[in-house]
């Protein structure tokens, strides 16, 4: 066995017993769900027993896991450094998972628009957190009030805005694949000035 097939062995092992602890399941319990002895389980994460890939699909699966995720091994390249828009005030770092997915950092100085008819509906999901300041959100006819460390999150189906209220606000926002393309098609970048839309992308 290599050396990287050693390290991956480890890993697997490892990453059985910490998502077995995780669940709060006794060695007992997770055995009985993948249909094995304790002790065939107890060598297993114990590096006492060979891990056979039929083993390993039917632990992902009382893992409530998938083989892939269970043997995944992690790159080099885990810290990123983000894409900085200055003009706009807005950071954006993708999400290797999903490609389609993006986090946002985005500084807000201008309250939310006054006319309905500049609020932003497109298919997606969006979640933002406020960082500092407040952030008015306008989500259909509804008015929300987001303090610091206050997060929201709404299908973007549904007509929205956002602005800051008594001065500059910063917010951390992940779009899922639909609304991040929904802000792509949109230009919802604030590059006008006047919309300030949930922090959009434009590439």
């Amino acid at each position: 066995m290599t050396q990287d097939m050693g390290d991956l062995d480890g890993l697997v092992r490892k990453r059985i017993r910490a998502l077995r602890v995780a669940q709060g399941w006794s060695l007992e319990e997770l055995a009985g769900r993948a249909n094995l002895s304790q002790s065939s389980l107890s060598r297993i994460e114990n590096g006492r027993r060979r891990l056979a890939l039929d083993q390993l699909v039917t632990l992902a699966r009382a893992l409530d896991t998938t083989l892939d995720q269970l043997v995944e091994t992690a790159t080099d390249d885990v810290v990123t450094s983000p894409t900085i828009d200055g003009p706009h005030g807005r950071m954006r770092w993708p999400v290797r998972a999903d490609p389609g997915m993006s986090v946002i950092r985005q500084r807000v100085t201008e309250p939310p628009p006054d006319n309905p008819s500049r609020m932003r509906a497109h298919p997606g999901r969006e979640w933002l957190v406020v960082l500092s300041g407040t952030a008015i959100l306008m989500l259909g006819h509804q008015r929300f009030r987001l303090e610091t460390n206050q997060a929201a999150e709404f299908p973007t189906m549904m007509p929205h805005a956002i602005g800051a209220e008594g001065g500059p606000c910063e917010l951390l926002g992940i779009f899922d694949r639909d609304a991040r393309r929904g802000h792509q098609r949109d230009g919802g970048d604030g590059s006008d000035g006047g919309d300030r839309d949930t922090p959009g992308v434009r590439e």
